[in-house]
């Protein structure tokens, strides 16, 4: 049964909608369970992934979850987000794969400039596909949302992947009254995103409801920060201040978890999921507008990285 808190921050009305996200997001995972014959579900830590996990629960549990979890490791992820995800994946008794950006740089099918320090957030995409390659999965399952980004809201529930791991929007089939078309041919792969529909609010809604635990770096923490082109950059061995720039102790939390080059916190009191429910629900910009240095090199770098094979 759904379990109900009955507070403010979910009242009878979002708790019926989120009963419909639950059950559509259910039938989306036994719909690739069904039709897939090799599916994986893609867990970072983060917090989508982690509504995923319980989606897959509802769905499966008692049994075993009929796919792998996958993780795409850049080697520059926080390590509390780490910890975590290895908590989590010990709690559940699942199998976790691991891809390895750094295994792709030392087969030299990634190539940095500066291998210890770049953003290794897009090389992820080669060590994706590689991941695919070697298990043959011909669906990833991923907690990506229409909200979070422009090229993201074009995308359909199942995202058809050509033999290279593209992305063509053009390319993509019809959804119509809920029906899916799954097949694909050897080297071909579907992504799908069962919280296509959610939105950032839902999401932390859901949390709350469901009591699903985080890695602590999403409730306010105090940390130094440069502020930097109107973001903060956490200050670490990756982004260290640059000339001139001033360190600051901040209260900040992180919206969103990736590679640590490119993730930045928010400056946040919010030390609890109710009171990021409320603050979600007053925001005009999006996690990853917020957070996201490279989602703010141009208004086409997630769709260009999408199409090169980037989930």
């Amino acid at each position: 049964m759904n379990t109900v808190v009955e507070n403010h921050f979910i009242d009878a009305a979002s708790n019926r909608h989120l009963d419909w996200l639950e059950s559509e997001a259910i039938h989306i995972m036994r719909e690739v369970a069904a039709e897939c014959t090799n599916p994986a579900l893609l867990f970072s830590g983060g917090k989508d992934s982690v509504v995923l996990l319980r989606i897959a629960e509802k769905a499966f549990r008692p049994g075993k979850f009929p796919f792998p979890l996958v993780h795409v490791d850049t080697g520059h992820n926080f390590p509390e987000v780490i910890t975590f995800r290895d908590k989590r994946v010990a709690e559940l008794g699942e199998r976790l794969i691991v891809g390895s950006v750094e295994d792709s740089i030392n087969r030299g099918t990634v190539r940095l400039r500066n291998p210890k320090t770049d953003s290794r957030n897009a090389a992820q995409a080669v060590t994706l596909l590689e991941t695919i390659a070697e298990h043959k999965f011909d669906a990833c399952i991923g907690g990506a949302r229409r909200d979070e980004e422009k090229a993201r809201a074009k995308e359909r529930i199942f995202s058809f992947r050509d033999e290279f791991g593209q992305w063509n929007p053009k390319a993509q089939r019809p959804e119509l009254w809920d029906l899916y078309n799954t097949r694909v041919h050897p080297g071909e792969n579907m992504r799908v995103f069962p919280i296509s529909n959610w939105t950032e609010l839902d999401v932390w809604q859901y949390i709350a409801r469901e009591k699903l635990e985080l890695p602590p770096i999403y409730f306010a923490h105090e940390r130094e920060v440069i502020p930097r082109n109107g973001l903060l950059v956490p200050v670490s061995e990756l982004t260290p201040p640059r000339a001139g720039e001033t360190v600051e102790k901040q209260i900040v939390r992180f919206r969103t978890v990736g590679d640590i080059s490119c993730t930045c916190p928010v400056s946040s009191d919010a030390a609890t999921v109710e009171a990021i429910i409320e603050e979600t629900a007053v925001t005009q910009i999006t996690e990853r507008g917020a957070t996201r240095m490279d989602d703010q090199t141009s208004e086409s770098s997630m769709e260009k990285r999408k199409k090169e094979g980037y989930f």
